[in-house]
């Protein structure tokens, strides 16, 4: 009887042992860049922005060891983005953009190089900070905005010990051009928002 006992022991400690061995989350915190391109569109308002630089917080699940659910939460600190119309820039917008959004995250693994790819659903919000930035025609009717989207995205995470790696992506947010509650702003247009990441991961 004690020797089962003892048995049943041994084996629960090794299986014990192996789970916390296998990593099967992670969490990461990266820089990231906002680059939005110009728009031009079917009205006679044309939209460009400066770049945007912030954070990036994201929770990774592993169902398998070579596929995942991601969380994600972004923020930039701020930008600006300029509509024109009839040649003359009418109303500039500083902005502050949220994105929280989900994904499937699929891994290739070789050695201590993973490469992935991922996509899935989003929400942006454009929130206009309210200063000397913002200004012209619209400056005071111009509010907070929601918008839904999705992302995409591929990259290289470099594993530099068991628990941390160190990850560079290029994604993609593309959503519509945010109008800011304004229809005199309105494009029509989609956005396909550019978003290099570099940040560090840590497993668990």
């Amino acid at each position: 009887m004690k020797k089962i006992a003892l048995i049943a022991f041994l084996l629960a400690v090794c299986v014990a042992a192996g789970r916390a061995q296998e990593s099967r989350q992670d969490i990461s915190l990266s820089g990231t860049g906002l680059i939005e391109p110009f728009i031009g569109s079917s009205t006679d308002v044309y939209v460009s922005a400066n770049r945007a630089f912030g954070a990036l917080a994201s929770y990774r699940f592993m169902l398998t060891p070579s596929s995942a659910i991601e969380a994600n939460y972004g923020i930039t600190y701020q930008n600006n983005i300029r509509f024109k119309s009839n040649s003359v820039y009418n109303t500039d917008v500083l902005t502050r953009t949220q994105e929280i959004s989900g994904a499937y995250v699929r891994t290739f693994n070789f050695r201590k190089y993973n490469p992935f790819v991922e996509a899935g659903p989003g929400a942006f919000i454009f929130l206009p900070i309210r200063n000397t930035g913002t200004h012209g025609e619209y400056a005071l009717e111009v509010k907070q905005q929601t918008a839904i989207g999705g992302v995409y995205g591929a990259g290289v995470a470099y594993e530099i010990s068991p628990s941390f790696d160190i990850r560079a992506e290029f994604r993609g947010m593309v959503t519509k051009v945010p109008t800011f509650g304004v229809t005199s702003l309105a494009t029509n247009k989609w956005y396909n928002i550019y978003n290099p990441v570099f940040g560090v991961a840590y497993h668990f």
